[in-house]
């Protein structure tokens, strides 16, 4: 085993020697469009990052100057000397970063030392030892509640740069996404077991947009204790809903009921817009010309999701695997945020609702369906269905109650709520005429528009 480890590391050594003679970002990216791709995918990949105000950062590559303005240090940590030598003239200036030319496999950081950790195109030069090794040593690396950022070219390669021999890994994100989620360590008091839940991952839009290809994909981790009593005897609530509720054969078992494209009541004959994470927002696209992004926490309501999307040859159609509870964007970024069924599943739905406020700008609105209960004491069956489902179920009342709290009572808001006793064809009626539009959904999702933007969940 150490032998074939240091024939992939000469390999690689040899391989990035070539590419690295003159440190150029073409070299870097192996592309001959690399300047044009980084102009666009640098706000891109930055958008996507949490706050880093505060933060120690270890980071590889070409992103140092914009982290540097971001957070509090950032050690910059690459292969190749030549790379670190231009990485240096640039930032060298700067008194808060920390330059390394180092074999990453045997880089020796302290446990528990880094707030973040970003990675661009260095796991795909690791072996599979390699990279399993490597990963549970980030995850020990980061305190709890730091954050991985790591994005890879999946399937094939994706520069155009000439290649006398390649030994890069191509991996699909499926495998990334099961070694992320199945590593991990005990924590700084021992005892505590750590692992990795993801807030996102997705596609680069850049990427699909200027070279046809959705094969590079983020990641963004958090790391956070691991319970299996929280999660119903899994790891993760993620886990939890691609095994339980949302299987990939429950889904489609769902598509048999309510039509294809839906998981709950709708579809084409009664919704004038429909819109759900299995695909059916391509007629809101086609409709009204705007684009969409999905957010979904179940992996098998995306990879649908993306199935139907790619069936349909929508390009701006988007899809991020991704936590809603811990998910960023920009203040006041859409106009409409819609949700059909899926905050049952949240705990702090407050905490959820105070991001729904800030995603929206001034006058926007926040359209929610949701399951909800009578007031306590329930009946035996129904706890029973309720704990074996993990949902958590608010009253009518209380969810006025953390409306206006998240508000702040400092704007006029209307709440609505429809009491229906035949939740089927007369509900999805109602909410079509209340807003001109039915979006079906089991998702977040994000539609833009030049002069309107408009967010579903």
């Amino acid at each position: 085993l150490d032998l074939k480890l240091k024939l992939v590391r000469s390999k690689m050594t040899e391989f990035w020697k070539e590419h690295s003679k003159d440190a150029t970002v073409e070299e870097m990216m192996l592309d001959s469009r690399a300047r044009e791709l980084t102009q666009q995918e640098l706000p891109e990949i930055l958008s996507m990052l949490p706050c880093l105000a505060g933060y120690r950062v270890a980071y590889k590559h070409r992103y140092t100057s914009h982290l540097l303005t971001k957070a509090a240090h950032v050690t910059a940590v690459d292969f190749m000397e030549k790379f670190i030598e231009r990485n240096r003239q640039v930032n060298g200036h700067h008194s808060n970063v920390t330059f390394i030319q180092a074999d990453v496999t045997k880089l020796d950081v302290p446990q528990h030392s880094i707030d973040f950790i970003f990675s661009n195109w260095l796991l795909m030069y690791l072996s599979d030892e390699e990279l399993k090794s490597f990963i549970e040593k980030l995850l020990g690396w980061l305190r709890p509640g730091g954050f991985l950022f790591f994005r890879e070219s999946c399937n094939h390669r994706s520069g155009d740069g000439k290649r006398d021999f390649n030994p890069t890994c191509y991996r699909t994100e499926a495998q990334y996404t099961h070694l992320v989620q199945s590593v991990q360590v005990e924590g700084p008091e021992g005892g505590q077991t750590f692992g990795f839940d993801i807030v996102l991952k997705r596609k680069v839009q850049t990427y699909v947009e200027m070279k046809s290809n959705p094969n590079q994909i983020c990641w963004l981790l958090e790391k956070t204790p691991r319970s299996l009593n929280a999660q119903n005897g899994f790891s993760t609530f993620q886990k939890f809903l691609d095994n339980q509720q949302y299987t990939r054969r429950g889904i489609l078992r769902y598509e048999k009921i309510f039509g294809v494209g839906y998981v709950s009541t709708g579809g084409p004959s009664t919704t004038k817009v429909g819109m759900n994470n299995d695909g059916d927002d391509y007629v809101t696209v086609q409709t009204f010309g705007v684009e969409v992004l999905g957010l979904d926490l179940s992996e098998n309501m995306v990879d649908i999701a993306m199935e139907r999307a790619n069936a349909e040859k929508l390009p701006s159609v988007q899809f991020e695997v991704a936590d809603a509870t811990k998910r960023t964007f920009p203040e006041g970024s859409f106009d409409v945020i819609y949700s059909q069924d899926t905050v049952l599943h949240i705990d702090d739905k407050l905490a959820l609702f105070k991001h729904f406020h800030s995603w929206l700008k001034p006058g926007g609105q926040l359209l929610i369906s949701d399951y909800c209960c009578g007031e306590k004491p329930w009946t035996p069956a129904f706890e029973a269905y309720v704990k074996q489902r993990g949902y958590i179920l608010y009253t009518p009342s209380q969810y006025v109650i953390i409306t206006y709290v998240t508000a702040h009572l400092n704007i006029a808001i209307a709440v609505k709520f429809v009491y229906m006793k035949e939740p089927t064809l007369k509900n999805t009626v109602l909410i079509k005429n209340f807003y001109y539009l039915n979006l079906q959904c089991k998702a977040l999702f994000l539609l833009f528009r030049s002069y309107r933007k408009f967010t579903c969940c």
